[in-house]
């Protein structure tokens, strides 16, 4: 007769699970996809580093974990924010805007996800990331094409640009810093917010409400 896990090993497998990608997102967060190695973060999750091993037999498949586990978080994040704008021009702007705050609010998480120099197999795995927001921004920016809210454009040539500027513009080496400044932090996500609006041909964004204050994310919040 097969072996079958009771729920409550299932349980504390899932938690474990859990345990292991909360580690490597928190040395993430400090050192870059550098400081995710099997022994710190087994270190830093309080067990041993086979235990690692079990879930992961390889670094490339906990940075992939891990990728996709952000992933769902800021996706989740952005499409909450959209979906609770009151139409598809002011949706777009919402998930500009939640994307650019939480990614300032963890720069340096941002930065290894998504543009922090790694390895060709490690690229490979975070590419899921960056495709994702695409995929995201592209969907929104279909919505408002379709409401006659923006002049005529490929919305699956535009929406890959913008993940390069938020990229570039908000995380990358030559973003302006903030030195977590709450004032500069936000005047940082409404020029981010208005820049692409315009981008996009929407000349009058911010007469129309459509940049409007942030509130940025804690370091809980990731």
């Amino acid at each position: 007769m097969p072996y079958r896990r009771t729920d409550n090993v299932v349980r504390k497998l899932a938690a474990r699970h859990q345990t292991i990608l909360e580690a490597a997102k928190t040395l993430a967060s400090e050192g870059g996809m550098a400081g995710v190695q099997i022994a710190p973060v087994a270190a830093r999750a309080n067990i041993a580093a086979g235990t690692v091993y079990r879930y992961f037999p390889a670094k490339t498949d906990l940075i992939a974990a891990l990728v996709a586990a952000v992933s769902e978080q800021e996706i989740a994040a952005l499409r909450q924010a959209a979906n609770a704008a009151p139409g598809p021009l002011s949706a777009l702007a919402a998930a500009i805007t939640t994307f650019a705050g939480r990614a300032l609010a963890h720069r340096r998480l941002s930065f290894a996800l998504m543009a922090e120099p790694v390895e060709p197999e490690l690229e490979h795995a975070r590419l899921s990331y960056r495709r994702a927001l695409a995929d995201e921004l592209e969907i929104r920016i279909q919505a408002a094409l379709a409401g006659r809210h923006l002049p005529a454009q490929d919305a699956a040539i535009i929406a890959p640009a913008l993940v390069g500027a938020m990229s570039e513009g908000l995380i990358g080496p030559l973003a302006p810093a903030t030195d977590n400044d709450q004032a500069k932090l936000r005047a940082q996500i409404q020029m981010f917010t208005l820049f692409t609006l315009r981008a996009l041909g929407v000349v009058d964004a911010r007469a129309r409400g459509l940049v409007v204050q942030t509130p940025i994310p804690a370091a809980n919040q990731v």
